[in-house]
């Protein structure tokens, strides 16, 4: 998982940096469940996800994405994981880069640090995140599937 800095104070500003993909924007609008997140040795190897929790635990979790404002929240309720619910901000770039914040409640513009993945294969119904991270020594894709809810 990238954890950067952002040079970008808001998410507003985010567009300034890179012009935004305002289709891919508003094809994320909804209520969304992640339904697998896949990655080569995920039998063996554990992936902490956005620095909350293993990256299995978001298998389930819920995600609201509200397009005009680029706000949203994330919700975990998997048995056996931490609880976790937050305020997010985020944003996709013409080039299919996703910037995520994960606030905490925090106005955004005080959130100085997120996450970058790469949006693929969207449509009505789905779309994946794309991370690539350094798993064993190794840089893997890490994929986490999103169906519509």
């Amino acid at each position: 998982m990238k954890k950067v800095l952002f040079l970008c104070m808001c998410v507003i500003a985010l567009a300034s940096c890179s012009s935004l993909h305002q289709k891919s924007q508003v094809g994320i609008k909804g209520n969304w469940t992640i339904s697998s997140v896949t990655y080569p040795g995920s039998d063996y190897i554990k992936v902490t996800s956005f620095d909350v929790a293993d990256s299995q635990c978001f298998v389930g979790s819920s995600w609201k994405f509200v397009s005009n404002n680029n706000t949203g929240e994330m919700t975990l309720n998997k048995v056996g994981c931490p609880a976790f619910s937050s305020p997010i901000i985020w944003s996709v770039t013409k080039d299919g880069s996703f910037t995520l914040k994960i606030t905490e409640g925090e106005k955004g513009k005080r959130v100085t640090q997120g996450y970058f993945l790469k949006v693929m294969n969207q449509s009505e119904s789905s779309f994946q995140l794309v991370d690539n991270v350094n798993v064993g020594g190794k840089n893997v894709d890490v994929v986490y599937q999103f169906n519509k809810m």
